[in-house]
């Protein structure tokens, strides 16, 4: 496999980001995948990615430090260079993130500044840093939450910030449109990770208890979703914000 196609998934070591790096490269795409705190466990995406057959590169990002993003767009154009002999991308996945489970009146400033950073201007500045390399055709997709929709006690930051992205992911698409760019969001419901910790027993009963289907969803089931608003398939999508919940509170 020969990747003409190049994306970049933030926070891809584990969670949802792994399962959308593995499905992206099934689907012929060449993938950068960035990590935060688990450079092993990128390592081992990417050895799972070449086992397939596909290409991928892991480089080091803290999504809420913007004064590296010149000096990680600079290491992205070298990845691009010396591994697919290109000089553009085709795809951005805003996908790093951290949970907080809080109440409103508990929540410390560096707890809330902390959130800010990582899951509105983070993406906010990521997005413009590397918005040069991208190419006519590319695929911005950025992980909000059902959150937004479903008020849920103990989560208020991080909820306002991925509603502010889902804000963010229209005006980009209205920007960027002129350049053949779609921006769309997604928005997992209840899924299987470790973000804020995981799920024990009674958590995910209740959860399931809430969810039309009758359970959590798995992070393979976010990712093919994902996957394919960077392809074809999701060609003529465009501005939108996509829940995938199974139906969570109906």
């Amino acid at each position: 496999m020969n990747p003409s196609k190049v994306i970049v998934i933030t926070g891809a070591s584990r969670g949802i980001g792994a399962s959308t790096a593995l499905e992206a490269a099934r689907r012929g795409l060449g993938v950068i995948l960035t990590y935060n705190t688990h450079p092993d466990a990128a390592r081992a995406v990417v050895g799972q990615i070449e086992s397939l057959g596909g290409r991928a590169v892991a480089l080091p990002l803290d999504v809420g430090a913007v004064q590296t993003f010149p000096g990680f767009r600079a290491d992205v154009e070298r990845a691009l260079a010396a591994t697919w002999n290109t000089s553009g991308l085709d795809g951005l996945v805003n996908n790093a993130g951290h949970g907080l489970f809080q109440a409103i009146e508990s929540v410390t400033e560096a707890q809330f500044d902390g959130l800010f950073n990582v899951h509105l201007k983070g993406p906010f500045f990521l997005t413009q840093a590397l918005l040069p390399l991208l190419q006519s055709g590319s695929a911005i997709v950025n992980l909000t939450s059902a959150t937004t929709r479903i008020a849920t006690a103990g989560v208020a930051p991080y909820a306002s910030f991925k509603g502010g992205l889902q804000v963010l992911t229209r005006y980009m698409a209205k920007e960027f449109g002129e350049r053949g760019i779609r921006v769309n969001s997604v928005s997992p419901g209840p899924i299987r990770t470790d973000l804020g910790g995981g799920l024990n027993e009674e958590f995910e009963a209740l959860l399931s208890s809430q969810t039309a289907l009758g359970r959590v969803g798995e992070p393979q089931e976010v990712a093919r979703v994902i996957a394919s608003l960077l392809t074809e398939d999701g060609g003529w999508i465009n501005a939108q914000d996509i829940e995938v919940s199974g139906g969570y509170v109906v």
